[in-house]
């Protein structure tokens, strides 16, 4: 990464400073949009261990999420900011923008703690001029679960790309039985939104870029689309969305669907209110074992693939007590990384792998803290070594609409049109073919601003 302007105070200089002055304790406030009251605890904890470490106290304030941007525009126009903001993905580039982040604060972090121990695709989402807007802290990436021993049986790759799904359909789709796939279909539901990003993404395929509207290429996107209509030919009928991929795929009569990693737990018998049926015992783990995982996932145009992900930042914000702040996001970061981690594992890989001198450290022991609801047990237990890699391998390619060119808020706006979803299922239908398909796309999305 290209140098930056620094603070006259250097690193070593800083911790000396730092140093000297624990007698002099500060309190700093931090917002977190984890306010269940477990949650919060949890980081209250955290909260504590570094002021035993440090003197510093932190008051740690719940925000709700659908809050944040109204209250941290409201905080900053009144000179009142927190310090430390944990906050989505969505917030981090308009923030460093408006001055709300101290993006220098953030570039400090990273750089002192060691961009290499951190997932790539995290870093590039967090991009800003020659530094970054804010701490990437953790993420989850979307994927694509399949009966690993069906595959293995039928002597199928596993479905990495639009081709090797297509294979798999072609050997182990014999409905009712079995169904090739359980694609998103309802249009009016968010889980159809983001199962079609992931498949956009996988070719290489967004409609937006840096000056905002980017038109689509016909021939790639047409490549999405007839992929796309693949794997709902080879679904049930009606309208599905995340409940029927859950249910359908624990019932035993698919082969594949696209779930968040919140399904790990619920796949391994751990929670009553989600079991598996494919066998008679609901708290069974057997169909956890004959589950496989992918993250990166490609198209024929996009052969490095992409991974769909919903990512996390501890933001240090521009009035804040820079230096105190600095320490606790690496405090965050590093001693109370864990506690980060363990307030709910299932949805919050590591984006730090390890440290300088153990690269992989964070994701050996985050494999090891215990998931599940009504029972506990650690995902590295329950699905394996070569899983747990494949779940943070995901963020090394970690990718959104307009995220790595400070263009979520329209890509949102798009999404929540729902004009993809509509026009993608008009082409499932047969009621327009690709081209149109593709017009349609074009003059809808390129109409919103």
């Amino acid at each position: 990464m290209t140098p930056i302007k620094r603070r006259a105070l250097g690193g070593t200089a800083m911790l000396l400073a730092l140093t000297a002055g624990m007698a002099h304790a500060d309190t700093i406030r931090f917002w977190t949009i984890e306010e269940q009251p477990e949650r919060l605890a949890k980081q209250e904890a955290m909260a504590a261990a570094f002021t035993e470490a440090t003197g510093h106290e932190v008051e740690v304030i719940p925000v709700t999420e659908s809050e944040m941007g109204t209250r941290a525009t409201a905080a900053f126009a009144a000179g009142d900011m927190p310090d430390v903001i944990y906050h989505p993905l969505s917030y981090a580039l308009p923030w460093a923008e408006a001055g709300i982040l101290d993006p220098d604060a953030a570039t400090d972090v990273i750089e002192e703690l060691g961009g290499a121990t951190f997932a790539p695709g995290a870093l590039k989402m967090a991009e800003f001029d020659d530094g970054f807007a804010s701490v990437p802290a953790d993420g989850w990436t979307q994927m694509i679960i399949y009966r690993k021993d069906l595959f293995d049986e039928a002597g199928l790759e596993p479905p990495t790309s639009y081709a090797a799904v297509e294979a798999a359909i072609e050997k182990l789709h014999n409905p009712p039985e079995m169904y090739g796939f359980v694609a998103a279909t309802k249009v009016d539901e968010a889980f159809m939104s983001q199962v079609l990003e992931h498949v956009f993404l996988a070719n290489g395929v967004s409609p937006v870029g840096s000056d905002g509207f980017a038109e689509l290429d016909e021939a790639t996107t047409i490549e999405v689309l007839d992929f796309y209509k693949a794997i709902a030919k080879a679904s049930p009928p009606g309208d599905l969305y995340w409940d029927q991929a859950r249910t359908i795929y624990f019932s035993g009569n698919t082969a594949m669907t696209i779930w968040s990693p919140f399904i790990l737990d619920e796949l391994a018998g751990l929670r009553d209110s989600a079991p598996p049926t494919i066998t008679d015992d609901p708290t069974s783990a057997e169909l956890a074992g004959k589950t496989g995982i992918v993250t990166n996932f490609s198209g024929p145009s996009n052969p490095d693939g992409a991974a769909f992900a919903e990512l996390n930042f501890l933001g240090i914000t521009g009035d804040a007590n820079t230096d105190v702040a600095e320490e606790f996001v690496k405090f965050s970061m590093d001693e109370g990384y864990l506690d980060t981690l363990a307030i709910a594992p299932e949805g919050k890989f590591p984006v730090r792998r390890g440290t300088d001198e153990d690269p992989e450290m964070f994701v050996t022991e985050w494999s090891k803290l215990p998931v599940g609801v009504d029972r506990q047990a650690a995902l590295g237990d329950l699905y394996g070594e070569d899983t747990v890699n494949e779940l943070v391998a995901g963020l090394d390619v970690a990718q959104r609409w307009g995220a790595d060119v400070g263009q979520m808020a329209l890509a949102s706006k798009m999404v929540n049109s729902q004009a993809v979803n509509r026009v993608v299922r008009a082409f499932i239908d047969d009621e327009i073919d690709a081209a149109e398909a593709v017009s349609q796309l074009n003059e809808e999305l390129g109409a919103i601003q």
